[in-house]
């Protein structure tokens, strides 16, 4: 089991959480503790940087949902950046794969074309 780990950047295109460790029903809280905190204005893209997520069950997936309505309550976008094989494979399953935009990376991600409209 890996601790959970959250950085917060900013980018121009708006905040970049950095996702480390394991995303489960111990540590969902956290995440959304931390994106409730955020600044997110109209316009701009929440991107959630999971390159460095060791593991993430159905309260991970729920928080992620959580990120993406307050994102867009606030009138921004959300979008997954480096998601891992594991993780997407099952937002493909469960059809999530549609809702969330998937970047490579988050340099992809926060690129001026990737801002929510």
């Amino acid at each position: 089991m890996s601790p959970l780990t959250i950085t917060v950047q900013d980018a121009a295109t708006g905040p970049v959480l950095e996702i480390t460790g394991d995303l489960d029903h111990h540590t969902a809280p956290e995440l959304r503790k931390a994106v409730d905190g955020l600044t997110i204005a109209a316009g701009q893209l929440l991107v959630l940087d999971m390159a460095a997520l060791d593991f993430c069950d159905s309260s991970g997936i729920s928080a992620l949902l959580s990120a993406r309505s307050r994102a867009i309550d606030h009138g921004g976008d959300v979008a997954l950046a480096a998601v891992p094989a594991n993780t997407a494979r099952i937002l493909g399953l469960v059809g999530l794969d549609q809702v969330f935009a998937s970047h490579p990376d988050a340099a992809t991600a926060t690129a001026r074309g990737s801002v929510a409209g």
